[in-house]
């Protein structure tokens, strides 16, 4: 999938919810009931809803047992991270040094080599609010 469909899978309230939710949840994620019930979406809008999401790649499901456990696919969110700081920071900019060939996801960050500890920790309250 392309940036552009994944910025379009996330032009609209309900998948952004349901990401900023799966995104908190960790990489454990959440069956499809609970996001459900969290967010107040009938199951039919939410099976549509996690489809979207998961065809745009930033998504994952798993089953487990009879249950469908949906997860944030944080390598594709870093990745789209790492677009959109590539195409809208320039190479001076301290946007462009945070994050210059890999986003900075929190589940990720341990991948992730920041310049520095501080910036890595400067980072972790922005991330959380996803």
């Amino acid at each position: 999938m392309t940036a552009v469909d994944q910025l379009a899978a996330l032009a609209q309230n309900t998948r952004l919810e349901i990401i900023k939710l799966l995104a908190n949840a960790g990489p454990a994620g959440l069956p499809a009931g609970e996001i459900g019930l969290r967010l107040d979406v009938l199951p039919s809008t939410l099976s549509f809803h996690l489809a979207q999401l998961a065809h745009s790649g930033l998504l994952r499901a798993r089953h487990q047992g009879r249950s469908i456990i949906y997860s944030a696919d944080f390598k594709n969110m870093d990745e789209l991270l790492g677009f959109l700081t590539r195409t809208f920071c320039d190479s001076a900019s301290e946007c462009a040094m945070l994050a210059p060939d890999k986003a900075v996801c929190r589940h990720t960050l341990n991948d992730a080599k920041p310049r520095s500890q501080a910036q890595a920790k400067s980072l972790r309250p922005a991330l959380t609010g996803l």
